[in-house]
């Protein structure tokens, strides 16, 4: 299956150049059954990324373009009124699907942001009195603009904690760039061909939950998430409980991608900032003084000794 993985990455290179921590980060979310939220600027092919991700792996694929007068109906459906046969029929959403992307999420308001929350939690979605099992695998990819700040919403907290991780996507490097500019002036980009069904997706997620973690690793973790909660002048809330059942699976899926058969420590703090960053809150003097979570996380990690 390692191989597998290597021809899926070298599938989703023909059509994104460079920003490997992000199609990494996708596809553990996808082996682990999580939800990832993008955030970048503009432009950094977050798009594209999630669009070549479904076409590797040959699943079903919707976009929401989300914008402040979306309803909640037009995501999960609604009940219509057919007026041939005198009754109302179910008309399913673009919920209905194996990989869901929210683009700019924050730029509706939270009563349609919540309305993924019964999906991304329960696997279903409730229309009228009737409840529909989502298709497996099911995977919300939600992005958001960090630089706008007219007409967007920030997400409700206990939204971003359904959210596994949280990748922040930075511009490429030089060479990268060149790449992407003459791919696009020449139009040389290919055509992603799928390289792995649902039934050996689902047998890696079979193994992954396999790997061997020690017992002093897993008290790494819950020491990790239990320090974000001890008192902090910077911190206003640290994270909840799902935090270390996340970090626990986004760690043995690292472990997974990089060829080992055990968890060890390196691979629980590759994966503590994304699966952390977004779910603590800042206190009012650390926003004040424009301190980054990353900077506080980096210090509450550090205070914690690796075994």
């Amino acid at each position: 299956m390692q191989n597998k993985i290597k021809a899926i990455k070298t599938e989703i290179a023909k059509a994104v150049v460079g920003q490997e921590s992000m199609v990494d980060g996708l596809l553990i979310g996808l082996f682990c059954k999580g939800h990832i939220l993008i955030e970048g600027v503009p432009g950094l092919a977050k798009t594209t990324t999630v669009k070549a991700l479904s076409s590797a792996l040959e699943l079903d694929f919707h976009r929401v373009q989300f914008t402040p007068d979306l309803l909640p109906s037009d995501i999960i459906g609604a009940e219509i009124y057919d007026p041939q046969n005198n009754a109302f029929k179910i008309k399913k959403g673009p919920i209905f699907t194996q990989l869901l992307l929210a683009d700019e999420i924050n730029r509706s308001p939270s009563k349609v942001q919540s309305a993924l929350l019964e999906a991304m939690q329960e696997r279903q979605v409730t229309i009228g009195s009737e409840s529909f099992e989502l298709p497996h695998p099911f995977m919300v990819m939600a992005t958001q603009n960090p630089l706008e700040q007219e007409g967007v919403y920030r997400l409700p907290e206990a939204q971003l904690d359904r959210f596994m991780m949280k990748l922040e996507v930075t511009h490429n490097s030089e060479e990268e760039e060149l790449e992407i500019m003459r791919r696009i002036a020449t139009k040389s980009s290919q055509t992603v061909s799928a390289m792995l069904s649902v039934e050996e997706l689902e047998a890696i997620s079979e193994k992954i939950n396999t790997l061997h973690i020690d017992m002093q690793v897993e008290k790494y973790i819950v020491s990790l998430v239990r320090a974000t909660r001890e008192k902090n002048s910077q911190l206003r809330h640290g994270v909840s409980p799902r935090a270390s059942i996340d970090l626990y699976k986004a760690a043995n899926a690292h472990a997974y991608m990089s060829g080992k058969s055990f968890v060890t420590p390196v691979d629980v703090l590759a994966m503590a900032y994304p699966v952390l960053r977004h779910r603590v809150g800042l206190s009012y003097e650390a926003r004040a003084k424009g301190i980054l979570v990353d900077e506080v996380l980096k210090t509450v990690i550090e205070s914690v000794e690796i075994p």
